[in-house]
């Protein structure tokens, strides 16, 4: 289990100028279905970095400091403060995370002891839409800040795995020429509805502390995005390859016994 320090409150603030957004990602940025165990593979397009979500399945924001000093991260789902269930804005509260710390964001926080599942659902059914403010459903965002007075930590950093910037560029590869041509244009003219949220799924125990953290600036060193929805609307604006079943050319011959035992009945 990973650990995880939330701020419950408002961090302090320095009055000093805002800073550029960082060219590098202090904070790596992914998801991972939680039912199957696997990374959401990610497909930009068009400005964007799409990842497909599965209806009904739990998934979690798996957020990595990639730096050697404490970072403070306002994590945003469907334009919603994870932690605090306000409308997300950077200033707001949010997760301490450790030098080279990761620590996976599983859902809604309820309380310092447990959280309510994130989980994929339809529009009408996620925890936005429920709460009158379904305009920003579909995006998982961070806001990253640095902090004022760092405490450096002379640890080497941890060999990290290449994994996932392989599947980046892969993902670019595979989804380039279905970027291009007239027919991708007019498909996602036509499919530019979200169809998918995050609902508000079952309790569950996830313990965090408290800790102080003072910004270094106002404004936040970086901040990421990432769109999701499902496979077939991905598909359908061309943002992932479309997919293909195999079908088996045999048709299998009748047998008397396909099953040992006797099957409920379809309702």
């Amino acid at each position: 289990m990973f650990r995880k320090t939330v701020l419950m409150s408002l961090a302090l603030l320095l009055t000093g100028a805002c800073s550029p957004l960082s060219a590098r990602p202090l904070v790596d940025v992914s998801v991972v279905d939680r039912d199957t165990g696997e990374w959401l593979r990610e497909y930009p397009h068009r400005g964007d970095t799409w990842v497909a979500g599965t209806p009904g399945n739990r998934y979690g924001v798996r957020l990595t400091n990639t730096t050697g000093e404490r970072v403070l991260v306002v994590l945003s789902v469907d334009g919603i403060n994870a932690v605090t269930g306000e409308t997300a804005a950077p200033s707001q509260a949010g997760y301490v995370l450790e030098p080279w710390e990761s620590a996976e964001i599983a859902g809604w926080r309820k309380s310092l002891d447990d959280i309510a599942q994130f989980v994929f659902t339809d529009l009408g059914d996620s925890y936005a839409a429920r709460t009158g403010r379904p305009h920003n459903v579909g995006v998982i965002g961070v806001a990253v800040f640095q902090e004022s007075r760092p405490r450096y930590y002379p640890m080497p950093a941890p060999s990290l795995r290449r994994d996932r910037e392989y599947e980046r560029d892969a993902a670019k590869s595979a989804s380039a020429p279905a970027a291009r041509g007239a027919i991708q244009e007019q498909a996602a003219d036509s499919a530019a509805r979200q169809s998918m949220g995050t609902g508000h799924g079952q309790r569950e125990w996830s313990p965090v502390g408290q800790t102080e953290f003072v910004r270094a600036t106002r404004s936040p060193a970086q901040i990421s995005e990432l769109r999701y929805d499902d496979a077939h609307r991905l598909m359908a604006i061309g943002a992932m390859p479309r997919q293909y079943p195999r079908y088996d050319r045999r048709d299998p011959a009748p047998r008397a016994f396909p099953n040992g035992f006797v099957a409920d009945p379809s309702r």
